[in-house]
């Protein structure tokens, strides 16, 4: 496996960000959707017998069209149970179409060439909020037409759901909304805080704790033309340092100046020691890559210096040494738990 590394630049101090980039309106958010329904029109790939929810389903349908026809006396093979679900965007209104998602939950081997039938979608309340219904195309997730089909038994109808009932969110009557940083931290809160009050030159926001700021309408503005204003204000915001590592494809996303904390870590044949000396000497046989970093060739380790050594020049040295992908993720993930490394580390 090939190793990918990103270090992207990201700047420990303050850079500027709109709003909108960093924050959500509480209440205004999307919601699932799902539903229980049948494909019909398949070529002898849907379920088959062992999948007695599907007979009893199809029986279900037929008496509900005035034929009553028992399970057990269904031998179709071209008709699969499914589960649909969707995305409601927040403000859908009645009749706005969307796409939705099929899949399989029996043993049908594909879905090409089938017809959803008419599916209810219900939200978490249980109430039905859509409707779905049309030809189901295995092209791929999120492209119109075309494409290999990599899961056959996962479909998507496009633009084949309805809204029927609306969630209303009365935003413009409101005296005060409340912003939900995407990044939990005191200091970005309070900057987005003093950015807003900035603005208006007036005590609008507040900063209620670590993620909420409280907005306060002013009298001259609607909500709605109060809200686009905050949204497009520019302030200065400060990440997290971010180690994000995909164990399947090897890729490994850092930040350029994430530095080491003094450790010394044993990995198989590699050492590595970090130091808090003022002045680094280098073994015998060792390869000099800067004044801060030497790797000790004949011993397999690298020898840095606490202060100026980041995660970066880490990475590449352990390339040097022919470190395989899964040493350095595993190495990265060790150095983590010992706290060597102060940013957040994520696994996906």
């Amino acid at each position: 496996m090939k190793l990918i590394i990103l270090f992207t630049l990201i700047i420990t101090s303050l850079y500027a960000t709109k709003i909108d980039d960093i924050s959500n309106i509480v209440g205004v958010r999307e919601n699932q959707l799902i539903g229980y329904s049948l494909v019909v029109g398949l070529a002898k790939t849907g379920d088959g017998t062992t999948s007695k929810f599907t007979l009893q389903s199809i029986s279900n349908m037929l008496k509900a069209m005035n034929i009553d026809m028992s399970p057990i006396d269904i031998k179709s093979k071209n008709v699969a149970a499914v589960v649909v679900t969707a995305t409601m965007k927040p403000f859908a209104r009645q009749g706005d179409m969307f796409d939705v998602t099929v899949s399989s939950i029996g043993d049908a081997k594909s879905l090409e060439g089938g017809t959803l039938l008419m599916t209810p979608l219900k939200g978490v309340d249980g109430k039905i909020y859509a409707l779905a219904q049309g030809a189901v195309s295995i092209g791929g997730r999120n492209t119109r037409g075309g494409g290999a089909a990599s899961h056959p038994t996962t479909a998507q109808v496009f633009d084949g759901g309805f809204i029927e009932r609306e969630i209303n969110i009365d935003l413009y009557h409101q005296e005060y909304a409340t912003l939900s940083l995407k990044e939990s931290g005191f200091k970005n809160a309070v900057a987005v805080q003093k950015a807003v009050n900035a603005y208006y030159n007036t005590e609008v926001a507040v900063a209620t704790d670590s993620r909420s700021v409280k907005l306060k309408r002013p009298k001259n503005r609607s909500m709605i033309e109060f809200l686009a204003e905050v949204q497009n204000i520019d302030m200065n915001y400060q990440p997290k340092n971010k180690i994000i590592i995909n164990e399947r494809t090897g890729t490994i996303v850092a930040g350029v100046d994430i530095e080491l904390k003094p450790v010394i870590l044993t990995h198989g044949d590699i050492t590595i020691k970090i130091v808090e000396e003022s002045k680094m000497s280098s073994p015998q046989g060792a390869l000099v890559v800067d004044k801060n970093l030497v790797i000790g060739l004949n011993e397999n380790e690298i020898y840095t210096k606490k202060g100026t050594t980041t995660v970066a020049n880490l990475v590449r040295s352990l390339q040097k040494l022919g470190a395989t992908p899964k040493d350095i993720i595993s190495i990265l993930e060790a150095m983590k738990s010992a706290g060597s490394i102060a940013a957040d580390l994520k696994v996906i």
